[in-house]
């Protein structure tokens, strides 16, 4: 009973952080949560995955909610998104629940993690060039908001990849969604850029959480210690979000990133340990550094 109750405290702690990082930037959670389950508690692959996905289609309709009512949510960009993102998350998850039936599954799902995390660093590296190229369009135009201009194909292309990668791994609904947004529209006002992404994750993860409900493998402990946690994060965050750019965060979330793709790819333990010091060096530099200015 007490080693229970422990392990339920730590994933409630980290649902938190979890939270806040979703909250605060619209990015990481299932990239946070999803290697934790596998690596620090031991959870199955594929127990992991499932959980998350129900877990996620609870907590981002919080932090959702927050921005709705800041009315910082463009909805015809999360309408578009959703028409790729809703169908793809369906085709994601039948995928999952095929391989759920080899000897190899949990290997299998390890590893699909573990490359989509890769990728969602890519992405999270990318963001710095793109944000830094919004920045000088953003400098020379006026910023838009809620109602700026959709490129259609584009944003339903955007959203069926995401979908796809939730359904398969449950990570990428915010880190692969920001950066790809900042890219297409350069111009979209940070906040509804935040918002927009929170927003349009809640209709892909509960279409996504009923298909795992149906073929996955969800763990309602793990789910709920999540949510003990996640919920109460991403609230704050959501609301600390108009008042903190999360730069920092965002750097502590790569090297998070690096360290435990490379662990669920096969890398030993020290390597893993060594890229995580050499990071979190680099992020106090950095950090210094920006308060140095």
């Amino acid at each position: 009973m007490l080693d229970f109750l422990q392990l339920d405290f730590y994933l409630s702690l980290g649902g938190l952080v979890a939270g806040l990082m979703v909250g605060l930037t619209g990015m990481g959670g299932a990239a946070l949560v999803t290697p934790m389950l596998v690596l620090l508690f031991g959870v199955s692959p594929a127990a992991a995955v499932s959980s998350d996905v129900v877990a996620s289609a609870v907590m981002k309709p919080v932090g959702a909610f927050v921005h709705i009512r800041a009315k910082s949510v463009h909805w015809r960009l999360v309408w578009w998104l959703s028409v790729g993102s809703v169908p793809a998350v369906l085709l994601g998850t039948l995928v999952f629940a095929k391989v759920l039936n080899t000897d190899a599954a949990a290997e299998t799902i390890r590893t699909w993690i573990g490359v989509v995390l890769v990728i969602a660093l890519i992405a999270m590296i990318a963001k710095g060039f793109v944000a830094k190229r919004a920045g000088t369009i953003r400098s020379q135009s006026e910023l838009l908001g809620t109602t700026m201009p959709v490129k259609i194909p584009q944003t339903i292309v955007l959203g069926a990849v995401v979908g796809f990668f939730v359904g398969l791994t449950s990570v990428g609904s915010g880190s692969l969604i920001v950066t790809s947004l900042l890219l297409l529209y350069p111009l979209l006002r940070p906040s509804v850029l935040v918002g927009t992404d929170l927003t349009q994750a809640v209709p892909m993860l509960i279409a996504g959480a009923i298909a795992h409900a149906g073929f996955g493998e969800i763990s309602i402990a793990v789910v709920i210690s999540l949510l003990i946690g996640q919920i109460p994060g991403v609230w704050i965050g959501a609301r600390m979000s108009s008042r903190y750019d999360g730069h920092a965060l965002r750097w502590l979330l790569m090297v998070v990133l690096a360290a435990t793709a490379a662990k669920l790819l096969g890398a030993p333990s020290i390597i893993a340990g060594m890229i995580a010091l050499v990071g979190m060096g680099v992020v106090g530099v950095l950090v210094v550094r920006d308060r140095g200015k």
